[in-house]
C-alpha cells in the first residue's frame, strides 16, 4: 500500500487560514494592520465618508461622483418606508422573539414582495441590495419601539441614512456628536471579507438561490455571539462584573473556569482588530457626552486586565457595545444594527459570487462506523 494511501487527510477546522476563493471587495492589510474596502483604510472612510458613500463603494467599486451620490440617496430615501404585510408580520411576533429573528422573518418577506424575486441578473441583485439597506432601519428601529410600547415613526426624506436612523429610532435626531459616532460604527461594520456570515450568504447564492434568501442566511449566521452576538455580550459581561473595581476578581474567575470573555480576540488580526482604535475613540466620545465615566472606567480595566493576563486584545464589538448603550438603544438591538450595517458587504459579496460563481461545496472526511449490512 502506497504511502499516500496511509496517510491521514489534515482537516483545517472551521476552515482555519484556508483561501476559497478571491475577492475584490476587502482585505486585511497585515503589513499596515488595516482593514481596506476596495484599497481605502477603514479608518479614513469611517471619519471622512458617509454611510451612502461608502455603500457605493463597496458595490460599485469606486466613492462615488456628486451626481451618482445625489442620485443614490434620491433613491434610497424614497425606499425607508416598510409595506403593510412587513409591519403586520412583526407585529404578529412576540415581544419574547430575540430582535434577529425579527430581522430574518422580516427581510424574508421582503423576499417575497420583491417584483424581480426569481431573477439573479446583476442589476436586479443591486436594486435589491440598495432596498435593502433602505429597508433595515425602519426593521431594527419598529421593533425597539414596539418593544416598549411605542408607535411607528415613520421616515423623514430630508435626513441622511444616519440621522433617519436614530430619528426612527427614537423620535428626534440627536446632537452631531451622537449621529457622528453612530455613523461611525456603521462603516466600520459595513464589510469584513469572508467573516461567517458573509461566506454563509456566499454559499448560498452559490447554489443560485436569491438575494434575499442569501441575508436571510447571513443573519443567521450573525446571531451566533461567536459573531455578531459579541457585542449584546459585552453589555451582559459588564452587567455581571457590576462595578469596575470587581474586574480583576471576575476576570481571574472567569479565566479559571476557562469562559470566554465576549468582544475579545479575532482569527485574522495578528497585532489587534485594526477598526477599535476608530471605534474607541467614538465610544470615549459617546461616554463622555452622556456623563458615564463608570462604564469607561469599566471598560479601560477590563481591557487592560485581559491584555495583562492574556495578551488578547479587544475586537470592535468591545467598544461598540458601551457606545450603543448609552445612545440609547437596547442591548438586543446591538446585532440587528450590525446587520443593517453589514447587509452592504453581504450583497456586494453576493454580486461577486454570481460573477464568477462556483457552487460551494466542501468535502468531509467521514470518521463513523464502516459500511455494514442489517441484520438479516
Amino acid at each position: 500500500m502506497s504511502d499516500s494511501a496511509t496517510t491521514e487527510p489534515r482537516i483545517f477546522k472551521g476552515l482555519a487560514g484556508v483561501p476559497v476563493d478571491v475577492t475584490a471587495i476587502s482585505m486585511v492589510n497585515s503589513d499596515t494592520n488595516s482593514l481596506l474596502y476596495r484599497g481605502y483604510p477603514v479608518q479614513q472612510l469611517a471619519t471622512r465618508c458617509s454611510v451612502e458613500q461608502v455603500a457605493l463603494l463597496l458595490w460599485d467599486g469606486e466613492l462615488p461622483t456628486p451626481e451618482r451620490l445625489a442620485e443614490f440617496q434620491l433613491e434610497e430615501r424614497s425606499n425607508r418606508a416598510l409595506a403593510p404585510n412587513v409591519l403586520r408580520a412583526v407585529d404578529d411576533l412576540p415581544l419574547t422573539t430575540h430582535p434577529m429573528d425579527v430581522c430574518r422573518t422580516a427581510v424574508s418577506i421582503l423576499g417575497a414582495n420583491d417584483m424581480d424575486a426569481g431573477s439573479n441578473s446583476t442589476a436586479h441583485n443591486l436594486r435589491k441590495a440598495r432596498h435593502l439597506f433602505a429597508q433595515l432601519p425602519a426593521i431594527v428601529a419598529y421593533d425597539q419601539r414596539r418593544r416598549h410600547g411605542l408607535a411607528l415613526v415613520e421616515p423623514r426624506n430630508d435626513l441622511d441614512y444616519t440621522e433617519n436612523f436614530l430619528y426612527m429610532t427614537f423620535g428626534a435626531v440627536p446632537e452631531p456628536e451622537v449621529v457622528a459616532a453612530f455613523r461611525t460604527s456603521l462603516v466600520l461594520y459595513a464589510e469584513h471579507s469572508f467573516n461567517a456570515s458573509t461566506f454563509a450568504a456566499r454559499v448560498i447564492a452559490s447554489t443560485l438561490s436569491d438575494m434575499h434568501s442569501a441575508v436571510t442566511g447571513a443573519i443567521g449566521a450573525l446571531k451566533g455571539p461567536l459573531h455578531g452576538g459579541a457585542n449584546e455580550a459585552v453589555m451582559y459581561t459588564f452587567d455581571e462584573i457590576g462595578t469596575p473595581d470587581r474586574v480583576a476578581a471576575w476576570l481571574d474567575e472567569t479565566l479559571a473556569s476557562k469562559r470566554k470573555v465576549m468582544g475579545f480576540g479575532h482569527r485574522v488580526y495578528k497585532h489587534g482588530d485594526s477598526r477599535v482604535p476608530t471605534m474607541r475613540a467614538a465610544m470615549v466620545t459617546m461616554l463622555e457626552h452622556f456623563d458615564r465615566p463608570d462604564l469607561l472606567e469599566m471598560y479601560m480595566n477590563l481591557e487592560e486586565a485581559m491584555a495583562a493576563r492574556t495578551g488578547i486584545l479587544p475586537n470592535v464589538d468591545y467598544p461598540t457595545g458601551p457606545a450603543y448603550h448609552v445612545m440609547g438603544f437596547d442591548t438586543e438591538t446591538f446585532t440587528p444594527i450590525f446587520v443593517a450595517a453589514r447587509v452592504i458587504g453581504w450583497t456586494a459579496h453576493v454580486s461577486e459570487q454570481l460573477a464568477a460563481n462556483a457552487l460551494i461545496r466542501p468535502l468531509s472526511v467521514y470518521v463513523g462506523a464502516a459500511q455494514r449490512d442489517l441484520p438479516a
